[in-house]
């Protein structure tokens, strides 16, 4: 049995996923971030984005995040987002309309942040069922 990583997605309203791993992948304000086993402690700032669970059996749970930060310490991921949701429990219609709004004026406040939220959520629906 190899190594494990212990890691735990929050939100302001709940525990959205919780389990062992082999890594986790996301996005932080310096890029696209993996992390191992014995990884180095960090801190680090989170941007919308998908999160990746990669499993010991090959499987990966895939979530979307908007904000927040990650830490790493001890073969421990905590990562606390803004918002979070696992790719099983987005809504993609609701998704699909989200991003529709943020582009039919991107020159609104906001629409960047929110078109960024809304394709983050569409991707981890997307490759929660197998078509991303």
């Amino acid at each position: 049995m190899s190594e494990l990583l212990q890691a735990e997605l929050v939100s302001a309203e709940r525990r959205v996923w919780s389990g062992e791993c082999t890594m986790v992948t996301t996005r932080t304000t310096e890029g696209k971030i993996g992390i191992m086993p014995r990884h180095e402690p960090m801190l680090a700032l989170l941007v919308e984005g998908r999160i990746t669970f990669h499993l010991e059996d090959g499987r990966e749970e895939h979530g979307a995040v908007s904000g927040g930060f990650l830490s790493v310490s001890s073969n421990q991921v905590e990562i606390i987002a803004e918002v979070a949701e696992m790719g099983d429990e987005i809504d993609v219609a609701r998704a699909e309309a989200a991003l529709a709004r943020a582009q039919e004026d991107p020159l609104s406040p906001g629409s960047a942040a929110a078109e960024k939220r809304a394709k983050a959520r569409l991707s981890a629906a997307a490759h929660h069922a197998g078509r991303g």
